[in-house]
């Protein structure tokens, strides 16, 4: 097998891989990008034809590439961003190399050797950016229900029209499950969300994007060690969120719509599932998380003295569901959607930086093995890390780390 050779080898060409590749650009870094398909595959085969971001236009952005069309309080389709990822990525000739699937990685001496379906690199440095949605997580209730049902993830979903016909049941109730349980729901299907812990925020607030608050008063760019429970705010579910100008959505207006709302699904006997008696408890709980940061915006514009409207009238969304026992069959439902999130998987690192839940152990995408390191997580160097934006501002100062390791490397060889 030939070797190649490179600076550094970024494996993923998403946004996180990307824009870590424009930065060693910029610095004049050897670098090779290895995907295992094209530029933004996951987005291409793992989201729904609907899909549209949850930031606006204007706040979608990698180094070195700003928004330049006519909507920039609009939010990208799916397929906009795939153009925006791989129009980036030609804007600077990204060293990209498409269908090398990673098979394993080792780190010998002062290397570390990839292999790929595509070939083998060795590098000096290596970036980790397959980012934060990585392998589809199903829970193990979902290996109880009789083979009757059509069951998929949330990745795999495309559109109402590619669901066998009769009722859903969506589990999880984050921002896709919300998003794919409106979808689905005028699409004419009688739709059942359940719905444990969540987070959500009103789309707009006081006259504006609720992003550009957090944003212009600089919560996007909070810190880990601003979080008093850093554990907690990883395994924080995605926001209740949907990318539109329109109002907000949330279970409340899902239920009055005429969606069944319950609480978390806990147990599945074939052709029933077991209901927790606890959405007044997680929408108590995400209702209490919501106020707490509408006052932190509150305090900020006080404090900065900015002009804004006054805070909307706003209901809170406290809703209440018994535990109950649904035979999902006899209730007309035909296919369960999963969006239960993901979670980190990374079978071919074979290098000493994996806890025993299969997390690479890094601080601010620094691991403990030199010159490896890791972009695009949740929480990674602020509160944005696995947003579109904040992915581009930690790639900017993790670049820094990347290129002066390499140099330390190259000057030790000379």
């Amino acid at each position: 097998m030939t070797m190649r050779r490179t600076d550094v080898a970024i494996i993923g060409a998403g946004q996180a891989g990307l824009a870590m590749s424009a930065c060693l650009t910029a610095r004049g870094i050897e670098h090779v990008v290895l995907e295992r398909g094209r530029v933004a595959e996951r987005w291409r085969h793992g989201s729904w034809d609907s899909l549209r971001l949850l930031t606006p236009n204007w706040l979608s952005e990698l180094p070195g590439l700003r928004y330049a069309g006519p909507d920039p309080h609009g939010y990208m389709s799916k397929d906009e961003f795939i153009s925006y990822l791989t129009d980036y990525a030609a804007t600077f000739g990204a060293p990209v190399v498409s269908d090398a699937e990673v098979r394993r990685v080792t780190h010998a001496g002062a290397h570390y050797q990839v292999e790929t379906s595509a070939g083998a690199w060795r590098a000096t440095a290596l970036v980790v950016a397959t980012g934060q949605c990585d392998s589809p997580c199903i829970p193990p209730v979902a290996q109880q229900l009789s083979p009757y049902f059509h069951q998929l993830h949330a990745a795999l979903y495309r559109s109402p029209q590619a669901l066998p016909e009769g009722g859903v049941l969506i589990v999880g109730a984050s921002a896709s499950g919300l998003q794919i349980a409106e979808e689905l729901h005028q699409a004419g299907r009688h739709v059942t969300l359940s719905s444990g812990r969540h987070n959500r925020l009103p789309r707009h607030y006081r006259g504006r994007d609720i992003m550009w608050w957090l944003d212009r008063l600089g919560i996007l760019d909070d810190r880990p060690a601003d979080v008093p429970d850093l554990g907690d705010a990883h395994r924080q579910p995605s926001l209740q969120m949907v990318g539109r100008r329109a109002p907000s959505l949330d279970l409340a207006l899902l239920r009055k719509a005429g969606v069944r709302v319950m609480g978390r699904a806990v147990m599945a006997s074939r052709t029933a599932i077991d209901f927790a008696n606890d959405l007044a408890a997680t929408t108590a709980a995400a209702e209490h998380k919501l106020v707490r940061m509408l006052e932190r915006i509150d305090r900020g514009i006080d404090q900065r003295g900015i002009s804004a409207g006054a805070p909307e009238p706003r209901a809170p969304v406290l809703l209440d569901a018994p535990a109950a026992r649904i035979d999902l069959a006899a209730s007309g439902v035909r296919t369960v959607i999963w969006a239960t999130g993901y979670r980190l998987h990374y079978p071919w690192l074979d290098v000493p930086v994996l806890d025993r839940h299969g997390t690479i152990v890094e601080q601010g995408g620094i691991t403990a093995a030199p010159g490896l390191y890791v972009l695009g997580l949740r929480w990674l160097r602020r509160r944005s890390s696995s947003f579109i934006t904040g992915t581009g501002r930690d790639a900017h100062e993790l670049a820094r780390e990347v290129a002066s390791f390499v140099g330390r490397r190259q000057v030790k060889v000379a």
